[in-house]
């Protein structure tokens, strides 16, 4: 079976690609830095999958590591989660984004270009489409600018491998664009583990929940939406890291450079996230509304019809098994990893 090297491995939505990888037989080998992530959920992958893996600590702007595990191993595509992630801290601090995200990119198709392995499935964003576009969002609307930084080293990386897809057949790429990722694997032992203040959603509400935080803040209720709350396209991680095994065998297969959108294609608003939560758990959320933060547009959730038709790819998980396993998670780990 093929071996893959799985930059960012360790990190949320990495490990749990890493269990789909081992469960689908293929050989994997995780790079990560550690810089927002803990070796614990590496172990805790083997473990669920019964199946062991390569770790090693290091970072993709680093050529002489890379060049090492090529070397060293026969690669044959690369899944690259590596890279910073908080929309609020791309702003504050952009050069440090554009290193990580921009150049560490480049430093790992060099590496690849170099030891002649051509195949990667990029983890990308919805953040690419900017905010004009009505959704649903599909892969035929022009990308456009986004709006903070983070989406902008995405959409840089993503013209990137396009062009050079274009300049050399032997590139085959695939960008997947996220919606919101949430939920944890269903037996609770890996999960989204935020360093401080969580920027996303599900991990506010259940650390709130578990009595971390005092209360949730919901910014802005005066949408043009249902409920006046922002709208967004909340997928379960599990089936997210299945999407990455269905597009690493579609680009074993074709050559070229594709998009898809890894989203449910139902939009649900932040009022209902917490309302259901509270609901299917039992637990009651202490909560604020708060002002509308910069950036933030009203409605945001996927057309997911080329993802379904091309990868023979399809979410299995309901809102209900995402609210239900990241509170499993949350329960089980108050603490995350730690």
């Amino acid at each position: 079976m093929a071996t893959i090297l799985v930059t960012g491995g360790a990190g949320y939505i990495g490990s749990h690609t890493c269990i789909a990888l081992l469960a689908a037989d293929y050989e994997v080998i995780v790079l990560d830095n550690l810089s927002n992530s803990s070796p614990e959920a590496l172990q805790r992958v083997q473990k669920i999958a019964g199946k062991s893996l390569q770790f090693i600590e290091g970072d993709i702007r680093d050529s002489r590591v890379l060049d090492q595990i090529f070397a060293e191993y026969a690669i044959d595509a690369v899944i690259h989660f590596a890279g910073l992630k908080a929309v609020g801290e791309s702003q504050q601090i952009p050069l440090t984004y554009f290193d990580h995200n921009i150049s560490g990119s480049i430093n790992l198709v060099q590496a690849m270009q170099r030891a002649g392995v051509f195949r990667l499935v990029f983890s990308s964003s919805a953040t690419v489409y900017g905010d004009a576009h009505p959704s649903p969002l599909n892969e035929n609307m022009p990308t456009a600018m986004p709006n903070n930084n983070y989406g902008y080293t995405k959409l840089v990386v993503e013209q990137m491998l396009e062009k050079l897809a274009a300049s050399d057949e032997r590139w085959s790429f695939a960008l997947l664009r996220y919606f919101n990722p949430v939920g944890a694997h269903p037996t609770g032992h890996i999960g989204e583990d935020p360093q401080g203040i969580p920027n996303n959603l599900m991990p506010y509400i259940t650390q709130v929940a578990v009595g971390k935080r005092e209360k949730l803040s919901i910014f802005g209720n005066d949408y043009d939406t249902p409920d006046g709350t922002g709208v967004r396209d909340y997928i379960h991680v599990v089936d997210l890291a299945n999407a990455h095994v269905c597009a690493l065998k579609n680009r074993l297969q074709q050559q070229g450079c594709r998009a898809w959108n890894i989203g449910t294609g139902r939009g649900i608003s932040v009022l209902e996230i917490k309302n259901s939560f509270e609901q299917i758990n039992g637990v009651t959320i202490a909560f604020e509304f708060a002002p509308r933060r910069a950036g933030d547009i009203a409605t945001c959730f996927a057309d997911n019809a080329r993802a379904i038709a091309e990868l023979g790819w399809q979410p299995q998980y309901q809102l209900e098994d995402m609210l239900k396993h990241s509170w499993n998670w949350q329960k089980q780990n108050p603490q995350g990893y730690r």
